[in-house]
Order: structure tokens, then sequence, then C-alpha cells
């Protein structure tokens, strides 16, 4: 009975603690997640002529639009349906396109297809209950390949330019506000003379929004490096006071001006704005559109979070209190009309709150831009994995949640662009009218590929995945015809961020897989380098060689090249490849595949370095160590291996899990404690590499023999003390370099992307340096690659 009593109270001390722990982070959903749609507000209404506003029954029927499209778009699509198609509690535009890739083997990337790289092909084959005709039509039919990843890409293009677009709108529409502060704030001083207030009134008018609104922007980005966690905590309260505020302005306007305004979410006022339909009428839902802005944010920062925190802060804080302050504007501009600038929130605040309203919408506009800024991010981070961009250095702000990155290079591009923006259009409209379509475009992406999702991996009936596709395809397809209308009044310069980002990311992408394919084509067989040895008196030299390289199976074309020149190579050879596999994360205990080449004298071994989309560890610092200690587990559990002695071909053995209980090589400063009598079992690390990102030094990493080394085998425990000596002896490190050459009477768009991706390759961040490779121990191998 006592321990009864005692695991019941120990259940609901869980089960409290999660509950504490799932209102923290709806907490912090606030400040990150729903900064861009809780700051909508400033300027769904502000982005509209104000001649088209010409009744309150207009008023009234966007109102209703506003009403349903929050409910349904929002609501009902991404916090009801689009949340529970995460991939292992990743979400975004890639989250979807890795999983269609496992479970509809649509996937295009430079991958191998051995059961040994693609180890997850079992676990998604046991998803894939039935062989049903829409997954065979779609495998069978390359073209469908190619669509969804460039629909894929496609959204990825569309969250760089919200990123872009998304601050410009935000802040400038916040810095107008100030404008109008200032403005009132003047006339009240200058009211006996109407000629210096009208001077006084255009000046501001013409000085203050642009050059306030780029000295905001400037700072947004700078605090980009801070990380998203402090930056979190700090615009989280902010947010929250934000939507406190405008909710509690929007229930006053709804008292004072017109308490029926709850009574117009009426579908009736959607149909008369249809009956009534004509070209002016259509552009408005370009700017209605922007009230689900950072809808996306709820799916794409999905891994950053819970779905419990993310659906209780929307249904119980973001929605209510929207609705509240859209009504209330709305209230107030139905009795307002011929108020000069009455649609902008701005106006609708009561006179003695102005300026308090100023100060949060100055800040919250800075926040509403987070939420795109930090999804560009991880939206690149995720096409580097996909090689679909070319390199860049990418630092991780926090040792707990993987997501959290900046990327210094994309932030500074991001910054110029959204300066470029404000300077050029100087107009809330147009910059409106092209952020308008980046998110319903976004939108249509999420629509196309969750239709898949639900056919191929929820495995439901078609006619569901074609209602899903029907019903909110419909409603988007609306909107993006509203938004095409106004194509020439500014929507055409996201046109011109697609074709550059879409230009990079496909020239680099079509740019990796030609190498790739090439260096499958000119590979040399293993048995190359065993039997090539004897005949040309190659010699071994002290220390440990590694060779990257895209292959995992032969020898590649640009080692072989150096040894036929060169006829040379290190005591212990590890051949290390590194390959993408459309999971977000890979077990540490999974990641490693090591295998041997030859015969045990040669002391060669291939290293199979498995990551997922979201796991970066290319550039950590102990990547070298993990390789040494992994070899040397694989050399420890190969004796008992008995399919990989007796199998002629070369076997991989995956390393990190195998429960050797100190078997194999242990780091030095895991086991400073440990006694030691045997001298020659301890190998110090003389080599020092450096950070690419800061220039502190690598600590030195001194590998040793267990203290039960001596019941080992004879043949194991010697090997481990020739790759200890080797480790001592320094190592060396082998790139290829290829150069990528069109062949005469190419086509031009062939031309156009080769061109594109070498001068990519060129400016973006070289291999060594994304390796942290000391330049000292780098050889790099040139080789011309014919396409």
């Amino acid at each position: 009975m006592d321990s009864q009593l005692h695991l019941d109270a120990s259940y609901d001390e869980d089960k409290k603690k999660t509950w504490k722990q799932t209102i923290l982070l709806s907490f912090q959903i606030v400040g990150i997640v729903y900064g861009q749609l809780s700051t909508a507000p400033l300027y769904v209404f502000g982005t509209m002529q104000e001649g088209d506003l010409l009744s309150e029954e207009v008023v009234y029927e966007l109102f209703s639009f506003i009403f349903w499209t929050l409910t349904i778009i929002s609501l009902i699509k991404y916090a009801s349906i689009v949340l529970k198609a995460d991939d292992e509690g990743e979400g975004g535009t890639v989250a979807l396109y890795s999983l269609l890739c496992r479970n509809a083997k649509v996937g295009l990337l430079p991958c191998d297809s051995t059961n040994e790289v693609m180890l997850y092909e079992e676990r998604s084959c046991s998803k894939m209950k039935t062989d049903s005709r829409a997954r065979r039509a779609i495998e069978k039919h390359k073209i469908c390949h190619y669509l969804i990843l460039f629909l894929a890409l496609f959204g990825s293009c569309m969250t760089i330019g919200d990123a872009v677009l998304t601050p410009a709108l935000s802040v400038y529409s916040a810095s107008s506000g100030v404008q109008r502060s200032l403005t009132d704030i003047l006339d009240d001083i200058y009211a006996s003379s109407p000629n210096t207030q009208q001077s006084v009134t255009k000046a501001l008018k013409r000085y203050v929004p642009v050059p306030s609104a780029c000295v905001i922007l400037v700072g947004l980005f700078m605090l980009q490096n801070c990380g998203t966690r402090k930056i979190g905590i700090m615009f989280a309260p902010i947010i929250a006071v934000w939507l406190l505020f405008a909710a509690a302005v929007g229930t006053y306007n709804i008292f004072y001006w017109d308490v029926k305004i709850i009574c117009k979410i009426s579908p009736i006022y959607i149909y008369k704005f249809i009956k009534n339909i004509d070209l002016t009428r259509w552009r408005l839902l370009g700017s209605v559109i922007l009230c689900v802005a950072g809808s996306e944010a709820m799916f794409a920062d999905l891994g950053h979070f819970s779905k419990k925190s993310i659906k209780i802060t929307f249904i119980c804080l973001i929605y209510p209190l929207l609705l509240l302050c859209y009504a209330g504007q709305a209230a107030y501009m139905s009795k307002n009309l011929i108020a000069p600038e009455f649609n902008h929130l701005s106006q609708s605040i009561p006179r003695g709150c102005r300026h308090l309203f100023i100060v949060l919408s100055l800040l919250s506009s800075a926040v509403g831009s987070q939420a795109t800024i930090t999804a560009c991010f991880s939206i690149i981070n995720q096409c580097l994995a996909l090689n679909c961009f070319p390199r860049v250095k990418v630092i991780h702000t926090s040792k707990t949640i993987h997501g959290q990155i900046y990327i210094p290079d994309v932030n500074w591009l991001l910054m110029i662009f959204s300066l470029t923006v404000v300077l050029a259009f100087r107009d809330l409209v147009k910059i409106g009218n092209a952020t308008g379509l980046a998110i319903i475009c976004g939108m249509l992406v999420t629509t196309s590929l969750m239709s898949l999702i639900i056919a191929l991996y929820w495995e439901k009936n078609l006619m569901v995945s074609a209602c899903f596709l029907v019903c909110f395809g419909f409603l988007e397809v609306a909107y993006l015809s509203a938004c095409l209308l106004q194509f020439h009044k500014g929507a055409w310069y996201l046109v011109v961020l697609l074709v550059v980002s879409m230009t990079i990311m496909l020239s680099w992408h079509y740019g990796t897989v030609k190498k790739y394919e090439f260096d499958l084509q000119n590979k040399v067989p293993t048995e190359w380098l065993i039997d090539i040895s004897p005949g040309l008196g190659i010699s071994r030299v002290p220390g440990i060689g590694f060779i990257y390289t895209d292959i995992v199976a032969g020898i590649p074309a640009f080692f072989s090249h150096f040894i036929t020149n060169l006829p040379a190579f290190h005591q212990v050879l590890i051949l290390v490849s590194f390959k993408y596999i459309p999971v977000p994360y890979v077990p540490e205990s999974e990641r490693y595949l090591i295998g041997r080449i030859g015969p045990k004298d040669y002391k060669i071994y291939r290293c199979i370095v498995r990551s997922g989309y979201c796991d970066h560890i290319r550039d950590t610092g102990d990547f070298e160590e993990n390789i040494i200690r992994s070899i040397g587990e694989f050399i420890s559990i190969e004796q008992n291996d008995i399919e990989s002695m007796v199998s002629p071909d070369e076997t991989m053995i995956v390393v990190g899990n195998s429960g050797l209980d100190g078997n194999a090589l242990v780091a030095l400063d895991e086991v400073e404690s440990c006694m030691v009598n045997n001298e020659s079992q301890i190998s110090p690390v003389d080599e020092t590499l450096e950070s690419s990102s800061g220039g502190n030094k690598r600590k030195k990493v001194r590998f040793m023999l267990p203290e039960n080394s001596p019941k080992m085998q004879v043949s194991v425990r010697k090997e481990l003390l020739e790759l200890i000596e080797a480790r001592e002896s320094g190592s060396a490190y082998f790139l290829g370099q290829s150069h990528l050459v069109v062949r005469g009477g190419s086509n031009y768009l062939k031309r156009f992307l080769i061109m594109v991706y070498r001068f990519s390759e060129k400016n973006c961040r070289e291999s060594p340096v994304a390796l942290k490779i000391p330049h000292a121990a780098l050889v790099e191998v040139g080789m011309v690659c014919t396409i």
C-alpha cells in the first residue's frame, strides 16, 4: 500500500514537472516563434491604400477575411495538422523533403545506396506498409523527383526572401509610427503657424522613417551573434507586453467605437466581398494574407520546442489576443474613414498611450524580425547538409539545443538586402506586397509537400490527401493571385531574390553532383593500391594520412594520381567520407562506420561518418580524436566479428555501441587517475590544431591502452600500439581539388550553372577551413573534371 502511494506521488511529481517545463517553454516561444505573427497588426491594414477603404462595409468584410484566414491557416492547418508531420522532432520544408526521401525514395542527393551507409533504410522500409499506386508512380518517374526537390528549394528560397523583407517591413512600419508621434508633438507646438507646421510635417515624413529604420535594422543584425537563447529570453517579455497592450487597446476600441464588430466575423461578409469583387478589392487580399505572417515559423522552429508548448501558446495566448487587436483596429477604422492615415495601427491608439505604443512597437518590430532571421539560419544550415548551398561558417550558440545557430556571412548579407529594401522602396505598401508574396508562396509549398506526406508517409486515402490540397490550396491560390496583381508595385523584388538564391542553390547542387559522378567514374578499385605497392616500391612514412573523399568504395582518383607521381604514403592510412542521411540527427553510437582495406599489415582503414541534416560534426574540435578512437574500437571488436574475418569484400562495422568496457583506445584526459605501468602505452600528441573560428588552440589529446591491455590478443595489442605510434608521429590530410571544366559544345544553361558554381566555390568557405585542417599538414591534389 505504501509503495503504491509512493508511486502515485512520484507520478504526480513528474506530471507537475512536465507541466512546469511546458509552461516555461510556452513563455520562451513567445519571443522566438510568435514574434512575427504578433507584430503583423502593425502593417496588415497599414499596407492598404487609403482610397481602397471607402466604406465601413469594406472594413467589415476585410476583418471577416482576417478572422477566417487566421482560423483556417494558422489554427487548423498549422497548429492542428502540419505540426504532426515532424521528422523526429524537426519541422520545416527540409524535414518534409526528408520524410519523402525515406518513404518514397525520391532523393536526388549524391549518396551511396549501400546498406552500410543507408542504415536507416531498414527503419524507413518498416513504415512502408503498402506499395501504393501513388508511391510506385512517384518513384518511377524521375520528373517527380526533380519537382519535389525543386519545391523544397523553392520553399527554402521563400524563407530567405521572408528573412530579407520582414525585418524591413516591420521595422519601417514601426519607424513610421515614430514619425507620426513626432508630428503630433510638433503640431501642438506650431499650432499657431500652419505653414511651419506643414513644412515640419513634410520634413519629418521624409527624413525620420528611413534613417530610424536603418539604424534599428543595423542594431538588430548586430545583435544576432548573442545567440537565440539570450535573444529569446530578452525578447519574450517584450512580445508578451506588446500583445497584452495591443489586445487591451483593441478591447477599448471595440467598446468605444463599435461593439457589434464581433458579429462581423460572419462568413456572410466574405460572400458580400466576393459578390462585389473587382481588381481594386481583390488586391486588398494581398495585405490580408500578412495577418498569418509567421505561421510557417510554428512548424519550422518545431525542433527548438515541443508540440504541446507551441499549441498551448498559440491557442491560449496568441490567437485570442490577435483577434482582439484586429477587431479593435477594424472598429476604429469603420468610424473614422475620413481621418488621415486612419488605417495605420498607431492612429487607433488613444492619444494618451501613443508614446508608450511607439516604444513598444519599435521593440516588438525588432523581435518580430527575429523569427524569420532564425528560421533563415536553420534552413540554410539544413541546405548545407543537402549540398544545396555554398559552404559557410556555422556557429552553434547553445551547447544543449542543436538548432540554435548563427551564420555570420548570411547575417550580414540579410542586413545589406534589408537595408536595400528600405532605402530603395521607402514605401510600406510596396514592401508589404513583396512580403505577402513570399509568405503565401512558402505556405503553398508546405501544402503541396504535406499532401504528399498524407498519402505516402501517413498512408491515408488519396481522397484525404486531395481534400487537404484542394481545401487549403484553393484558399492560398486565391491569395497568391491577389499578390500577383501587385507584382509591379514591389512584389517583383521577391522574384529577384528568388532568382539569385535559387540560382546559387541549383548551381551548387548541380556542381556537387557532377563532381561526385566524376569521382565515381574515375575511382580505382582497392586492389589497385594493394597490388601496386610492391611493384612501384612504395615507401611507408611514419604518421597517419587522412584522405577526405566523397566516395565510399574504391580509391579516389586524386589519391591514385598522387601515389603514381609520388610513391609514398603514411604508416596508417584512413579514407574518411561524410555521408548525409535523410534524418535530423544520427546518434553517436551509429555515426561511425569503420572497415579495413586489404590485409592487416597494410593498416589501411575506411571511415564513413554519417550525419543528419541538423547534425554539425565536421568542424568540431575533437573530430579527429573521435575517428582514432573509433578505429581503435574497430580493431578491438574485429576479432569477434566472424563475418568480417571470412568475407572477401570490404565489410563495414558500426562502432560506438559495442560495450567494450575499456578494451580499446582511451583518451588520457578521461583516465588521468589511472596507473600506467608500461610507458610505451602512453601516446602524447605533439600536434596542436588551431580553431578556425577564434584562433584558440585545440587541447592536446593523448591516447593510451587500457589497464587490462595485457589480457588482449597479441595481434590486437600490436595493432593498437602501432596506431598510437602513428598518431605520435603526426598527421597529414589529403584533399582533392577538382576543377570543373565544361566540354566544348555544351549548352548555355550548363555553362552558366558551372560558371556560378565556380564563382561560389572561390568565394565560399574553403574545405580545409570547414574541416579545421591545419595548413601545415594539408596536401591538396588538383584534378580537372571535364563534364
